[in-house]
């Protein structure tokens, strides 16, 4: 088995020297540097990792565990939050819980079990006022649009302003008859509701009445936003802009106004929420909610590490800032 002393002896230089490189540590000029890492490539080194994080107590790993990988949202979130982790050094393991109380709990049961450093889960269904003791001594960061208190390190968009932003650039680009495609319920704090709340508030800032008939309870998927577009129209609902819960939903809005015969934006103006990367890409290039995305993985990461350092100090809750992104779809 190779060892840095090997490696040092090949390259003319010491055992500290060495460590700084494969360690990346400043201090070591660059022909120095280039010597120790042309030896390590000769002699086969490698580096003991298990063994050095032993030592320090850590793994280097921390987990992610988000309701499901499937989900456009959720593979933004997946690549921001491994970029922000690789800056800090750290790996990240993906799991998915499938939106299910079983599948979060066993998230952060697997996140002890493998000693990861910390976990950033989504969190649908699980609850740290309820269930305090699953989140005990380990740094967890919950992401998602519940109110958690004050009981653990959260970080979250703003639905609702970002949802009455929404409205309100429909509003003034004329539209009367704004219909909200939704989540399956409005009861609860979720990120249907809080949407839903936002969109209502923005029509009400404007004097216009919040008709029931606009509102539709469809869920969450490219099937149910075209489904809604279809209900309106059998029953005779005239609208003239789109609020939809998510991109996704968005996308089954346009597919439902294409099957009409109806045209975006001229006939019916629609805005979505999340800036997924296809929302630039559709036929017309969709108008959005950007939450803040790499934001709320830096920020994320940044806690896990923070609570890393200090297990003590007390929780934290943030709110990611939201951009408008206006495109074909409401222009």
């Amino acid at each position: 088995m190779v060892t840095m002393s090997d490696v040092a002896r090949l390259a003319g230089v010491s055992k500290m020297t060495v460590s700084n490189v494969v360690n990346n540590r400043p201090g070591v000029s660059d022909p120095v540097r280039k010597r120790v890492l042309e030896a390590v490539q000769q002699s086969g080194y490698r580096l003991n990792v298990n063994a050095r994080t032993l030592k320090a107590g850590r793994t280097g790993v921390i987990g992610l565990a988000v309701p499901g990988v499937d989900q456009p949202y959720f593979g933004v979130l997946g690549e921001n939050v491994i970029q922000a982790a690789s800056a800090k050094g750290f790996h990240v393991a993906v799991e998915q819980t499938f939106a299910a109380e079983e599948g979060e709990a066993n998230a952060i049961a697997q996140s002890h079990r493998l000693q990861f450093d910390g976990l950033i889960i989504s969190a649908v269904i699980l609850d740290p006022r309820t269930q305090a003791h699953a989140w005990t001594d380990f740094p967890i960061v919950l992401l998602g649009e519940r109110d958690f208190g004050q009981s653990i390190d959260h970080v979250g968009m703003d639905n609702e302003a970002g949802s009455r932003a929404a409205t309100r650039h429909l509003i003034e680009r004329g539209c009367r008859r704004i219909a909200n495609v939704t989540g399956w319920s409005l009861e609860g704090v979720h990120v249907g509701s809080r949407r839903y709340h936002g969109y209502t508030e923005a029509l009400k800032e404007a004097g216009i009445p919040v008709d029931p008939a606009l509102v539709c309870l469809s869920g969450m998927g490219l099937e149910t936003g075209r489904r809604a577009v279809h209900d309106l129209h059998e029953a005779g609902v005239e609208f003239d802009g789109v609020v939809a819960v998510t991109d996704t939903v968005a996308q089954g809005v346009l597919r439902g106004l294409a099957d009409l015969g109806l045209r975006c934006p001229e006939d019916v103006r629609v805005i979505g929420f999340d800036d997924i990367t296809v929302a630039e890409f559709m036929t017309p290039s969709l108008s959005t909610v950007n939450p803040g995305h790499r934001w709320m993985a830096d920020k994320a990461v940044e806690l896990i590490a923070a609570r890393l350092e200090d297990p003590s100090r007390p929780p934290e809750v943030h709110t990611a800032p939201f951009e408008l992104k206006i495109r074909e779809s409401t222009r």
